[in-house]
């Protein structure tokens, strides 16, 4: 039987798709969390994943990410989807533990399609070291998958995305340009095996350094999630306009005019002072990414030995910028 094209089935896919920064913003604004003693990370500020304390040695870290497809084959959506979800728990410092499964099809699907989805979504819940348990599956015109995901982390090891300071210098570690790259519908390997590399090796490499600040680069975009690094924190970020990676074929793509549906939105949501910096440029740092890099801010002085270990174990990383006093994002 041929594979339904799972990308016709949708509006938008990938972390495209998700709610609007600003309108999320003020949905929540107003909104008081509980008052519970425990619950070291929450909505007041919000992060990447919640955070509750159990005792002195162990918290457990606490996400839920899903979306629609935004590649046809379903293993690797499937793959993709997870790996995006797993993020959560590495930005925030923790470990996975235990996964399960958020998910809505069409019944009309062939039962291969969502089978080959929930396998390859198992097989890299078991890559980041944790079980895929259950999950919970209803039925919807546009297929959704993702992930509620467990981990566990020390109470004084958590990476908020709220701690930048000035004088630090900030990284990243997967280059960018998801969005762009599918949207032009050209050759999309390189960007799928960015999607599918789980942010676990960058995170092993960044935590004796002990990062004041530690985002994933998703839906929001690099200047999206910089602005909401910079605004928790209370401090100015300048990002490096030339220090930008880019997927191959990324800012190709952005000069002939590709868009997608989270440009227009992630400007809106977060604007930069940025004087002179090139169209496609801006483009790449406000393009929604799909399990996106770490997004690190640590004290200068660690830079060097930092950039040291990521290439001792051969691993991507690009420093992008630096924390300074003040407030915003310029880019320059």
């Amino acid at each position: 039987m041929e594979s339904p094209v799972l990308t016709g089935l949708t509006a938008g896919g990938g972390c495209a798709a998700k709610y609007s920064a600003s309108r999320l913003e003020e949905l929540l604004r107003g909104f008081v969390p509980a008052d519970a003693e425990n619950l070291l990370v929450g909505l007041d500020p919000a992060d990447d994943a919640a955070v509750y304390k159990l005792d002195d040695e162990r918290a457990i870290v606490f996400t839920v990410d899903f979306f629609p497809p935004l590649v046809d084959d379903p293993a690797t959506f499937g793959r993709i989807a997870a790996t995006n979800a797993l993020n959560d728990v590495f930005a925030m410092g923790g470990t996975p533990l235990l996964a399960l499964s958020v998910a809505a099809f069409p019944e009309e699907l062939p039962t291969e399609v969502l089978a080959a989805v929930f396998a390859a979504a198992d097989e890299q819940v078991r890559a980041a070291g944790a079980v895929l348990a259950g999950g919970h599956t209803i039925r919807d015109a546009e297929p959704k998958y993702g992930l509620a995901v467990v981990g566990t982390v020390h109470p004084k090891g958590i990476w908020p995305k709220s701690g930048a300071r000035p004088g630090d210098a900030l990284f990243l570690t997967k280059p960018l340009g998801t969005g762009l790259v599918l949207a032009a519908k050209g050759d999309i390997g390189e960007a799928v095996e960015w999607m599918t590399t789980l942010n676990a090796a960058a995170a092993d490499a960044i935590r004796p350094f002990s990062p004041n600040a530690v985002t994933d680069v998703t839906g929001f975009g690099l200047f999206g999630h910089a602005h909401e690094m910079a605004e928790r924190s209370n401090v100015r970020i300048v990002v490096t306009a030339a220090a930008l990676p880019a997927l191959t074929g990324a800012l190709e793509a952005a000069r002939d005019g590709v868009r997608t549906g989270g440009d227009r939105r992630n400007r809106e949501f977060a604007p930069v002072e940025a004087d002179g910096v090139a169209e496609e440029v801006l483009a790449l740092g406000y393009d929604a990414q799909t399990a996106g890099g770490l997004l690190v801010s640590l004290p200068a002085d660690k830079a060097l030995s930092l950039e040291s270990e990521f290439r001792l174990r051969d691993l991507f990383l690009r420093r992008i910028g630096a924390v300074e006093a003040g407030s915003g994002v310029a880019v320059s």
